[in-house]
C-alpha cells in the first residue's frame, strides 16, 4: 500500500510502498476513502523538520528533557544513537481520515465488513490506504453524512472539546480568535448551541467565510471590520461583553490573550484550544476574576492507552463525552443538518499527489482550510514487500549454515538502537526479514538495516523455512504466544526479556520446549555479557562459599501513559525489568534463586525490595527504586564475602577490594553487553552448539520476577518454580 511519511532529520516527504497492516484485536482494518490534512498541526511539525538541530531542541524541550534523561541513564554513546536514529526515520502524518471497514478484529464485532466509518489518532487514522483503527478512535457515520465531510470528525471533535469546556449556554456570546479550520468547525458547533459568535483573524477571507456560516461580525485586528466586529459584541452582549472567548490561534504573540481580556465580560470564561502564547496580564485578568481553561485535544480518553488502545470505555454515567462521544456528536449534527463541512473544503487530491499537494501548501501555492486525499478503491492490501531475493537456497537447508538467516518480530527503540546494528555488522548473520504491527516502522527497519522483505506478517515469517532464528522484539504481553509459535517451527529464539509476564505463560513455553525438543531459546539478559562484570567476576575468581550481594536499582518514574505501567496486560515493573538484576545475580553465583521474600517500598507498587536466597545460602538484596532522581546513576551491585568486596558502578567503574587495596577499572562510555550477547547467540546458532544461558536458568529468572511480585502483596517468603 502507499503511505505518506516525512524524514524528520531532512524534512523531506516520501510517498513510500509499506506492507498494509494486520487487523489486531480490539479496532478494525479500514480502506482510507479520505484522509484531512491539518494545515497547523502537519505544516508545524514539517517546518520543525527543516530546522537545524538546536532549532528543533528549540522547538519541542519536552523531547530535550527526555534526551536528558537518557543522557543520565544510558551515557552519550547510547543517546546519540537513540537521537539519530529517531531522526533518521520516517514518520507518519495525518489523524483525521474517513473509510471502509475491510476487516473486524476480535472485541470490535459491533463494527461490520463494507461499514463506512470515521476514523481518529495520530498512530492510526494516517495518511496512508489502509489503516488499523482500534474500536474507541473509529465511529460509524451515519447514512446522510458524505464520506469527505466525516473525513473532519477528528478535528471537529477537538473543537467540540473546546467547546465542551466552555460550558456555553444557549442564549450566550462568544468570540473566537483564531478562523482557521478549528475556529471554522467550533463556531459552526457555537451557532448549533444557540451562542452567538462574533470572529478575529488576520485573515479576511476567513473572516468573510465565518460570516457566511452565521458569525454575527468577524473582522482583521486594525481594520474598520474590527471595529465593527467589536461594535456588534458590545451590542449584543448590552456592553457587558462576551461570555466566553476561544483561543484556536497559535504563534508566539501574545495578542490574543490581551485581546481576550478586552472582550470578556466580568468573570468571563477564556478557553484555550490551540498552541498560543499565553503571557496573561495579571491585573487585567483579576480585574475581571476570568477563568482560563485548556482544552486537550479530542476529549476525555485523549492519551490513555488503557482507552485508547486496549479499549475500555469511561461510564457514560462518570463521563458523558469522551473523545469517541464527541466524534459521533459531530456526525449526528451533520446528518442533522446544524452542520455543513461541505463550505470548508477547499481541495480534493488524488492521495497520489500528495507531496506535490504538500509542497504546493508548504509554498503557499494552494491555500484553503480543508484539504482532503481522495484514495483509489483498488488501493493494494500487501502484506509483504520484497526488497531483494532471499539468499538461501535449498542446498543449504541443513542445521549448520554458512551464514544465520535472522528474521525479526518487533522493533521498538530499545531493539533498533541496541540490537539491530550489532547484528547488520555481523558478517555472520543475513539479514531476511522484519515484520512489524506498522508497515511503515517495518519500511524504516528496512532501510536502516536492508533486510531482504519487510512485513506486518509475523506468522508468514515463522513459516520461511528459509529462516533459521527469530528475534522477538515486541511489547512484553506477546513474548510467550510468539516464543511458542517459533519453537514449533523449529527456530532458534532471542527473546527480549522478559520471557512472559505471568506464570501460565512460562508454564506454556516450559510445555513447549518439552513437547517440541526445541531448546534453542534465549532471552535478553545482556548484562552478564557486559565486559566491566566479566571481568570483575573473573577477577574475584572461583567462589568457596555464601556470597551476599546488594544490587541498587535507580529505575526512576515513568510517565503516566507508558504502556510499561499496564501491569494487567504487559507485568509488572519489575517483571519487565527486575529480570535483568535477578539474571545478573544468578550470573554470579552461578546457582539459581530458590525463594524470594519482598515488600513494597513507598507509594509506588512498582518501588520494591526483594531478597532472593539461594540452596547454599548466598543471599542477594534487589532495592528496584522507582521514586528517586531519574539522573542519579542507575546501577550499582556490590558483593561481599570471602574477606573481599566487589563493586559494579553503573557499567562504568569496577573495584575490588581485597588485603585491604583496592583494584580499580574503568569504562569509556556505558557497555551493557549488548554487542556481546548478540555475538554469542549468533555463535551458538551457527554452530549448532549450546545457547549462552541454560534453559533452567532462563526459566528460573523469570519464575523469581513472579514470586517477587507475590511477596510483595503476602509479606511472605514465596518459592520460586516454574515446574
Amino acid at each position: 500500500m502507499k503511505q505518506i511519511a516525512q524524514n524528520y532529520k531532512t524534512g523531506e516527504l516520501t510517498l513510500l510502498d509499506v506492507p498494509a497492516p494486520a487487523c489486531r484485536p480490539g479496532g478494525v482494518l479500514v480502506r482510507t476513502d479520505y484522509s484531512l490534512v491539518s494545515a497547523g498541526t502537519e505544516m508545524m511539525k514539517i517546518e520543525e523538520s527543516k530546522l537545524s538541530l538546536l532549532g528543533k531542541a528549540r522547538a519541542r524541550p519536552d523531547q530535550v528533557k527526555k534526551v536528558l534523561a537518557t543522557l543520565a541513564q544510558q551515557g552519550p554513546m547510547a543517546t546519540f544513537r537513540k537521537v539519530m536514529d529517531k531522526l533518521d526515520s520516517w514518520t507518519p502524518l495525518g489523524y483525521s481520515l474517513s473509510g471502509t471497514i475491510v476487516e473486524v478484529g476480535q472485541g470490535a464485532e459491533p463494527f461490520a465488513v463494507g461499514q463506512r466509518v470515521a476514523c481518529a489518532g495520530n498512530l492510526y487514522a494516517l495518511h496512508a490506504e489502509y489503516n488499523w483503527v482500534p474500536r474507541n478512535l473509529t465511529v460509524a457515520i451515519p447514512d446522510k453524512v458524505p464520506s469527505d465531510q466525516a473525513a473532519f470528525a477528528t478535528v471537529a471533535a477537538i473543537a467540540m472539546q473546546g467547546f465542551r469546556q466552555s460550558e456555553a449556554k444557549l442564549g450566550e456570546i462568544a468570540l473566537v480568535i483564531g478562523l482557521g479550520l478549528v475556529g471554522q468547525l467550533l463556531l459552526q458547533q457555537l451557532r448549533a448551541a444557540g451562542v452567538a459568535v462574533v470572529g478575529v483573524d488576520l485573515s479576511q477571507e476567513r473572516c468573510d467565510m465565518a460570516v457566511r456560516l452565521g458569525a454575527v461580525a468577524a473582522g482583521v485586528p486594525g481594520t474598520a471590520g474590527m471595529a465593527a466586529m467589536e461594535a456588534a459584541a458590545d451590542a449584543i452582549s448590552r456592553g457587558h461583553g462576551c461570555d466566553h472567548v476561544f483561543i484556536t490561534s497559535g504563534g508566539s504573540s501574545n495578542a490574543p490573550v490581551e485581546l481576550a481580556v478586552k472582550m470578556a465580560r466580568d468573570r468571563a470564561r477564556i478557553v484555550d484550544i490551540g498552541k498560543s502564547k499565553l503571557d496573561l496580564p495579571w491585573n487585567e485578568y483579576y480585574e475581571k476574576e476570568l477563568e482560563v481553561r485548556f482544552s486537550r485535544s479530542y476529549g476525555p480518553g485523549r492519551y490513555d492507552p488503557l482507552y485508547e488502545e486496549a479499549g475500555i470505555d469511561y461510564p457514560i454515567g462518570y463521563v458523558r463525552w469522551t473523545e469517541k462521544r464527541n466524534m459521533e456528536s459531530v456526525l449526528d449534527l451533520l446528518a442533522d443538518g446544524r452542520m455543513d463541512f461541505a463550505p470548508l473544503i477547499s481541495t480534493v487530491a488524488p492521495f497520489s499527489d500528495s507531496v506535490s499537494t504538500y509542497e504546493k501548501v508548504n509554498k503557499g501555492e494552494l491555500s484553503g482550510l480543508g484539504i482532503l486525499f481522495k484514495y483509489s478503491e483498488a488501493a493494494s492490501a500487501e502484506r509483504r514487500i520484497v526488497n531483494r531475493a532471499h539468499a538461501t537456497t535449498a542446498a543449504t537447508q541443513g542445521k549448520v549454515r554458512p551464514k544465520v538467516y535472522l528474521g525479526v518480530i518487533g522493533l521498538g527503540n530499545y531493539a533498533n538502537s541496541m540490537l539491530l546494528p550489532h547484528l547488520k555488522a555481523n558478517a555472520d548473520v543475513e539479514l531476511v526479514e522484519v515484520a512489524t504491527a506498522s508497515g511503515l516502522s517495518a519500511a524504516n527497519a528496512q532501510k536502516k538495516f536492508g533486510f531482504a522483505r519487510h512485513s506486518t506478517d509475523y506468522q508468514g515469517l515463522l513459516a520461511d523455512p528459509g529462516i533459521d532464528a527469530v528475534l522477538i522484539a515486541t511489547r512484553h504481553s506477546a513474548h510467550a504466544k510468539m516464543v511458542c509459535a517459533a519453537l514449533e517451527a523449529g527456530k532458534a529464539v532471542f527473546v527480549e526479556k522478559p520471557l512472559a509476564v505471568n506464570d501460565e505463560q512460562l508454564a506454556t513455553i516450559v510445555a513447549t520446549v518439552r513437547r517440541t525438543g526445541n531448546e534453542r531459546l534465549m532471552v535478553g539478559f545482556n548484562r552478564r555479557f557486559a565486559p566491566l562484570a566479566v571481568q570483575l567476576k573473573a577477577a574475584w575468581g572461583q567462589r568457596r562459599g555464601p556470597l551476599s550481594l546488594r544490587y541498587q536499582v535507580n529505575a526512576g518514574p515513568l510517565a503516566a501513559n507508558s504502556w510499561y505501567l499496564n501491569a494487567a496486560e504487559e507485568g509488572s515493573r519489575f517483571v519487565g525489568e527486575g529480570c535483568h538484576f535477578v539474571d545478573l545475580v544468578s550470573w554470579w553465583l552461578d546457582a539459581e534463586p530458590v525463594s524470594v521474600m519482598a515488600a513494597i517500598a513507598g507509594e509506588d507498587p512498582n518501588n520494591v525490595a526483594a531478597t532472593l536466597l539461594f540452596a547454599d545460602g548466598s543471599r542477594a538484596e534487589i532495592a528496584y527504586l522507582t521514586e528517586g532522581d531519574p539522573a542519579y546513576p542507575k546501577e550499582v551491585l556490590e558483593v561481599h564475602g570471602e574477606g573481599a568486596v566487589a563493586r559494579l558502578h553503573n557499567f562504568q567503574r569496577t573495584e575490588l577490594w581485597r588485603g585491604g587495596k583496592a583494584a580499580v577499572k574503568k569504562s569509556f562510555g556505558l557497555d551493557k553487553g549488548q554487542k556481546a550477547e548478540m555475538d554469542a547467540f549468533v555463535a551458538a546458532v551457527k554452530s549448532g552448539g549450546a545457547m549462552p544461558i541454560k534453559l533452567d536458568s532462563l526459566f528460573a529468572t523469570t519464575a523469581a520476577t513472579f514470586a517477587v511480585d507475590r511477596a510483595a502483596v503476602s509479606r511472605k517468603a514465596e518459592v520460586v518454580t516454574f515446574d
